[in-house]
């Protein structure tokens, strides 16, 4: 029962270290897929239209937010990487320097006298302690334990996850038959996504749930509206 508590618990906890790009490529998802659909709504085209250009945008967009949102966190972790081998280097060839520095950082947030030496001690006695303790003080760099594949595969499902629901009633009156207004339950249930995306975004940030569901819901009808606008539009001028 305990290793079963253990395990939900290191599951959560992992979630949680992913959720902010969870957040972010559904909501990117749901804008930009609702969009295309309504654009195309507005453009007075076909169903099948709608679900070709809608897949094809879900599947392309997310793939190229995802290899995105790897790249900038590799870039990241290389740059840490690269900066922590200095440090190392540094830390073994000149390592009276590389204390004070240490010491002098310390002193700086108004450690004085013996815990001050104290302090250095513990510090440096630890080579690998040492060099985290350096990039965090002289860098303003910390290690982000993060996997940049695993952010690109988060992103990617969140971005499929949440994008694909403002084509799932086109889907669905395609497949079966659909009883009702397709693009009204279209828009339900995509203001629906962004209301749980829209909280979700409300606990990574810190701010109030409400505020949080109703910039994102604000953004995603936005984003619609100019769509159909353009799609209207476009639709008018071409066709006439």
């Amino acid at each position: 029962m305990a290793h079963n508590e253990d395990t939900a618990h290191n599951l959560f906890s992992k979630f949680q270290d992913y959720l902010g790009q969870f957040v972010y490529g559904g909501i990117d998802g749901c804008v930009t897929t609702f969009a295309v659909v309504s654009g195309a709504v507005g453009a007075n085209l076909d169903s099948s239209i709608i679900i070709i250009l809608g897949f094809a945008n879900l599947l392309a967009d997310g793939f190229s937010m995802s290899v995105g949102a790897y790249l900038s966190a590799k870039a990241e972790h290389d740059s840490y990487a690269k900066h922590e081998r200095t440090e190392h280097y540094e830390i073994e060839h000149y390592p009276d320097i590389e204390r004070q520095e240490v010491r002098d950082a310390y002193r700086a947030k108004g450690f004085e006298g013996e815990l001050l030496e104290q302090v250095v001690d513990v510090i440096t006695k630890d080579k690998h302690r040492w060099a985290d303790d350096m990039m965090a003080n002289e860098l303003q760099l910390i290690k982000d334990s993060k996997s940049p594949l695993t952010i690109g595969i988060v992103t990617y499902s969140s971005f499929l996850l949440i994008g694909i629901i403002p084509l799932s009633v086109y889907l669905w009156d395609f497949l079966i038959g659909f009883p009702g207004n397709v693009f009204l339950w279209a828009c339900m249930l995509t203001f629906t996504g962004f209301t749980i995306i829209g909280f979700l975004k409300s606990y990574v940030t810190g701010v109030n749930p409400w505020r949080g569901i109703a910039e994102t819901i604000v953004l995603g009808a936005l984003a619609a509206g100019v769509s159909y606008a353009v799609g209207d539009v476009l639709e008018r001028w071409i066709v006439g």
